[in-house]
């Protein structure tokens, strides 16, 4: 046996290549692929089951073999699908209403310039003056600036109001 060609020519018009000239070039040349590809084929076994076979072809068995599909597995929804199916259905997203503006969350109160002048004397002042709209307005301010003295400012607020 000269060459590949003449090897493989010698096989006839069948395309089957005798046992033993398989053999004799396997054992020759071990890591002769294409020839024990064509050993397994002949012989009905699949690739895997020649180690040497399937080492040479170890990324390449799973393109030749066939491979076993699990179909219910292939089908079965994901809960990601099954949600993004209702919702493409149904048109069920919530969406943040664009028309109303963002409210501004506060934590602290709101004290504008005049709230340095806020005192209990100048509360004082304009209880003594009559003027107990401003007396507890100024009250109101010093109870949010002060929360631990916030139930005495607010018994202030009530003995002003109890007094009109």
């Amino acid at each position: 046996m000269a060459t590949l060609k003449e090897y493989f020519a010698s096989s006839g018009a069948s395309g089957a290549v005798p046992d033993a000239e398989l053999d004799a070039a396997l054992a020759r040349y071990e890591w002769f692929t294409a020839a024990r590809a064509v050993r397994v084929l002949q012989r009905g076994g699949d690739f895997a089951s020649d180690d040497r076979l399937r080492i040479a072809l170890a990324d390449r068995i799973s393109a030749v073999a066939p491979v076993a599909v699990d179909r219910e597995r292939l089908t079965a929804l994901s809960p990601d699908d099954i949600i993004d199916a209702f919702l493409r259905v149904g048109d069920y997203r919530i969406v943040a209403d664009d028309t109303r503006g963002e409210e501004e969350i506060r934590t602290e109160a709101d004290l504008d310039d005049e709230d340095d002048l806020v005192t209990e004397e100048l509360a004082e002042i304009y209880r003594r003056q009559g003027l107990n709209d401003e007396a507890c307005a100024i009250y109101r301010k010093l109870s949010l600036r002060n929360p631990e003295k916030s139930v005495y400012f607010a018994e202030l607020i009530d003995k002003i109001t109890s007094e009109d």
